[in-house]
């Protein structure tokens, strides 16, 4: 990784209050820790991290940092976490760590995929990236800002896994080498709903018409013997008449 230059002065106001007054004067408050020296308050050009952070590929940057008026003028350090503003996002706070050039450093690195996979593009499979960083160890130089995986070649049910990639020279890959980075997993299919067990829609048809008539002939019956009844009783009333 290439140090870019960046200034920065010894921070005399501190404490909430002050921090907040830096910010409104387009100043951002930093500190610097790490190495064999106690940590140290910095303030930065709001400006000037802005520019560097927008030409930068992710946050991991290294950076000579040039402190004015300070024993030590020049460090070599690790951008190490930038502190956001939750509504505007805007940077309130950077912490840089302080590095030597022959030190082995551990960090962790944004992982990026190129190409369109094989399995998606003839197969209609789906590109499943389930690990978005990695973390390596190398000297501060040859730190990677982020690993570019190609994954043109993979096929359906296929996967990468940490151990699969190729770290850039002088650089060593940790963690678990059977853990997948990105795969590439069948397409999905629909499954058809299958007719309910017994009859088909035309046979339902069938039934339900036939209690139907079922109902109607039941009601016919309850009307003709209604009728009969009503018969017997008007010829009881003659007989009783003619007595």
């Amino acid at each position: 990784m290439k140090s870019v230059l960046l200034n920065a002065s010894a921070r005399a106001l501190g404490r909430r209050a002050g921090s907040k007054a830096l910010r409104a004067s387009g100043r951002i408050p930093a500190v610097i820790y790490g190495g064999k020296t106690i940590p140290q308050n910095l303030e930065l050009s709001a400006k000037e991290f802005g520019d560097l952070m927008h030409h930068s590929v992710s946050e991991n940057l290294l950076v000579d940092l040039v402190v004015k008026d300070d024993a030590r003028p020049k460090r070599l350090a690790l951008l190490q976490e930038v502190q956001h503003h939750p509504l505007n996002q805007s940077v309130v706070h950077v912490d840089f760590h302080e590095v030597a050039e022959d030190e082995l450093v551990t960090i962790s690195v944004p992982v990026e995929t190129r190409g369109e996979a094989a399995g998606v593009k003839n197969n209609g499979g789906l590109l499943e990236h389930s690990l978005f960083k990695l973390k390596v160890r190398a000297l501060p130089k040859d730190l990677p800002e982020q690993i570019v995986i190609d994954v043109t070649s993979l096929e359906v049910n296929r996967a990468i896994h940490v151990g699969d990639i190729q770290a850039p020279a002088g650089v060593e890959i940790l963690g678990d080498k059977t853990v997948s980075v990105v795969a590439v997993a069948a397409p999905r299919v629909e499954e058809e709903v299958a007719p309910a067990a017994g009859a088909t829609a035309g046979e339902v048809e069938m039934i339900k018409e036939k209690k139907d008539g079922d109902a109607g002939a039941a009601s016919g019956k309850g009307a003709a013997k209604g009728g009969d009844k009503a018969a017997a009783a008007g010829g009881e009333k003659k007989a009783e008449k003619k007595k």
